[in-house]
């Protein structure tokens, strides 16, 4: 008897419908073709397992099991119990009128216990749009696959479950998400808050800039001076994920394996801080099934490096590209795959190898040459792509000590929503642009134009202190943030004043202050 189980095959972010056909007739082989990897051959062993310690038996007939389409491979353990159920079918053991209505996959252990898998929400998702009635997927999972409205979602914990399901004796309950309720309850779910950092008032309204118009900021302060406290915090004041955005980043964690089980979305922005010994394939993503990188793990968040300098080269340019572009293609000789990567990025680094150049009370041991030599580590091309530069001092005893409460998380946030609204309805028009860092040079012209005293004051600044060309188009995007901020039309001096402030580092000479 010829029957047909129907599973997924997660490529990139999306899935892709497999077609089980299972043949059982005279015999007593098991062929399973269809490009299978060895974890998809090994499931006989699991299947035959599973069924016997249940009660069930498998059949001893020819069985001939090919998984279209035949051209992409198959890979994973989760590919059992659609298996499973597709050779008791072929034995007449389960009927066989539902099959053609549900998506189903799971990897059985050999109790018969289903295990979770990667890619619940994306297989949900194509299930959909192939108008399948329902997917039955393990229990973990069914949470995340049930944020997929008009879809019927069944949770499952063992074989006996399916099997009972198809033969009509017991229907399992379905999951059901309150989707809208869960986000309200955790939309602003923040353990790190802003009101934890003591000073730093000066840092605090430059992340808060960075944040409301959606640009890279790189912090440059001694050890202990509280960078990385700053830039842990900076999820809790970007705006609130939308839902189309917390179904993208869930998509990405979820074949990445990275979701919370037992949990429906993502409702807070990810933060991902790389080791700086990361290689350029974990930075990136692939390997040899491709998976996201952690540049495409900080998708609609924050990617944090700490220590920049300290990171390989290689692993630094590699990022010059997703910064631009916003996403990351991974390229193999018979497919290619891509990631989204539009992430910002908080840099964090020391003035020198010492860490103490420039420090109001400790002497720097580093020569003028040694701190160029550091500095250099970073190229031009990728600094030209961070548009805030702000050093940091450390926190005087007095305000390290004070017991006055520090701005919340929740008011910065508040401002910075305010600010994005205004960008929302300024490019409205314009495909592909969101935030005031994604102008190009055409667009600046039509939105970040300054008054001839704010054009003054910025070839006076440039002269002054010898910032390069490629400083003129970041500070318009940041000053035009600025405006945006105080709720400003049109840019003014002090906002084109605050947006140079933010450009240290391209100064010739601030190696030898």
């Amino acid at each position: 008897m010829l029957v047909k189980v129907f599973g997924a095959a997660v490529q990139g972010i999306d899935a892709t419908l497999i077609t089980i056909e299972v043949n059982c007739s005279r015999g007593i082989r098991f062929l399973l073709v269809g490009l299978p990897d060895t974890s998809v051959k090994e499931s006989h062993e699991r299947i035959v397992s599973a069924l016997e310690v249940n009660g069930l038996k498998f059949p001893r007939k020819q069985i001939v099991i090919n998984m279209a389409p035949a051209d992409i491979r198959k890979e994973g353990s989760a590919y059992d119990l659609p298996l499973a159920i597709g050779v008791l079918a072929a034995s007449e053991s389960v009927k066989t009128d539902k099959l053609c209505d549900y998506l189903i996959m799971g990897e059985l252990s050999l109790d018969g216990t289903i295990l979770p898998l990667r890619g619940a929400l994306p297989i949900a998702i194509m299930a959909k749009e192939n108008g399948f009635k329902g997917l039955i997927l393990p229990l973990q999972n069914a949470k995340e696959a049930a944020v997929v409205e008009g879809l019927d979602v069944y949770g499952v914990s063992n074989i006996l479950e399916v099997v009972d399901f198809f033969n009509d004796v017991k229907l399992p309950e379905i999951t059901r998400v309150d989707l809208d309720k869960e986000f309200r309850n955790n939309i602003s779910n923040y353990e790190l808050d802003f009101s934890d950092v003591k000073g730093q008032e000066n840092v605090k309204r430059a992340i808060e800039v960075a944040a409301a118009g959606g640009h890279n900021i790189i912090m440059v302060g001694p050890p202990g001076s509280g960078k990385s406290m700053m830039a842990k915090r900076v999820p809790s004041i970007l705006p609130p994920f939308t839902i189309d955005e917390a179904l993208e980043t869930t998509k990405i964690h979820s074949v990445a394996g990275r979701t919370d089980l037992n949990s429906s979305l993502m409702f807070t922005r990810p933060f991902q801080t790389p080791h700086h010994s990361i290689s350029n394939v974990a930075m990136v993503g692939g390997g040899a099934s491709p998976q996201p990188g952690e540049i495409s793990l900080a998708h609609n968040g924050v990617l944090f490096l700490d220590e920049l300098p300290e990171f390989n080269r290689s692993v630094l340019e590699v990022l010059r590209q997703p910064l631009e572009d916003r996403e990351i293609t991974i390229s193999r000789s018979k497919y290619s795959v891509k990631y989204p990567a539009g992430f910002m990025l908080v840099a964090a680094m020391n003035p020198c190898p010492c860490g103490y150049h420039n420090h109001p009370d400790r002497e720097c041991v580093c020569s003028s040459g040694s701190v160029l030599k550091y500095l250099n580590k970073i190229s031009g091309p990728l600094l030209d792509r961070i548009d805030i530069q702000i050093e940091i001092v450390p926190v005087p005893f007095d305000k390290i000590s004070s017991k006055a409460a520090s701005e919340k998380s929740e008011d910065i946030r508040n401002r910075v929503i305010k600010a994005r609204e205004i960008q929302k309805q300024r490019f409205r028009k314009v495909k592909g642009v969101h935030c005031n860092a994604q102008m190009t040079s055409r667009m600046l012209h039509r939105f970040a134009e300054p008054d001839p005293a704010g054009l003054k004051l910025l070839k006076a600044a440039m002269e002054r202190r010898s910032l390069s060309a490629r400083a003129y188009d970041r500070i318009l995007k940041v000053s035009r943030t600025i405006a945006d901020i105080d709720q400003s039309e049109n840019i003014k001096s002090i906002h084109l004043a605050e947006a140079i402030n933010y450009r240290n580092l391209d100064s010739e000479n601030w190696a030898y202050r």
